[in-house]
This record gives C-alpha cells, structure tokens and sequence, in this order.
C-alpha cells in the first residue's frame, strides 16, 4: 500500500511561531506534570475523606462515641470516581466543593484547641493540595486554542 504524501498548509501569520514539531514536544513536556497533577489530586482527595471519618469517628470527635458530622465526608465521594478516571468537568466542579472544606478547616482551627485544630490544620492543608491540583490539571489538559486553531487549518483529506 502506497502512502499519500503529507498535505502542506500554510500557517496563519498570527500563529507562524507554532509549529507541529514544537506543538508536540510542548504536549510531550506536559505528560509529566499532568501525571503529577492526577496523583497529587488523588492522594490528597482520599486522604482528606479518610481524615474526616477518623476525625468524627475516634480522633476528636464533636460529641464522645462519633456524631453526624462523620456524613461531612459523603459529598467527597461524589467526585472520587471522576478524579480517579480522569474526568475534566470532575476536576472543574470539584474545586469548587473542596472550598467548604477549606472554608471549615479555617473555622476549626481559629475555634478548637488541641487535636482538633492539629486536625483543622491538616484538612486545610489538604484541601489547599487538591484545589491546587485540580485547578492546574483542568488548565493544562484544556483544549488549546493555538492547538485548535492549527488542526481547523489543516485541509481535509479525502479518499
């Protein structure tokens, strides 16, 4: 089977400092850190629902013997499978759930004492990593506009 020469196409003036060469290894040079993203996102996601369940459950609980604040960890698991699989729209609405949790570290910090606020400090923290996580992966693994804007110039290829 005879293989087709590769089309030529001009590229626009506004996007001539890109070419496929370098589109490929800026994409190559991304692989890494989206790998890192996707880890750090999802270690610091079930770390932080394990630390709420040990939290309200035996650490330092509100009430002796637990109280409902355990069911504080549910809504984490909503987003845990589409981080686990690496779903972009997860990462875009988890970071927006994740600020209640930072929002109740700060809380607990400035308010409890001994345990507790060791605990508020470590769920912030947490919650600090994934946010930071999901934000950086949702930006790099966006669909590029200089990227789109190359393959819409490319010409069709006909049979």
């Amino acid at each position: 089977m005879r293989r087709r020469p590769r089309a030529s196409f001009a590229i626009p003036d506004k996007l001539a400092f890109l070419s496929g060469t370098r589109l490929f290894v800026e994409s190559s040079l991304k692989l890494p850190m989206i790998r890192s993203l996707y880890l750090t996102a999802c270690i610091s996601l079930i770390t932080l629902i394990f630390l709420c369940l040990a939290w309200e459950l035996r650490l330092a609980p509100v009430q002796v013997g637990g109280s409902w604040l355990v069911l504080k960890s549910v809504p984490l698991l909503a987003p845990l499978f589409g981080i686990l699989n690496g779903r972009r729209y997860s990462y875009q609405w988890s970071s927006m759930l994740i600020l209640l949790y930072f929002t109740e570290g700060i809380v607990r910090a400035t308010s409890e004492g001994g345990a507790g606020q060791w605990l508020a400090i470590a769920e912030t923290f947490l919650s600090l990593v994934f946010f930071s996580a999901t934000i950086a992966y949702a930006y790099l693994t966006r669909p590029s506009a200089n990227q789109q804007a190359i393959l819409s110039a490319s010409p069709a290829t006909g049979n």
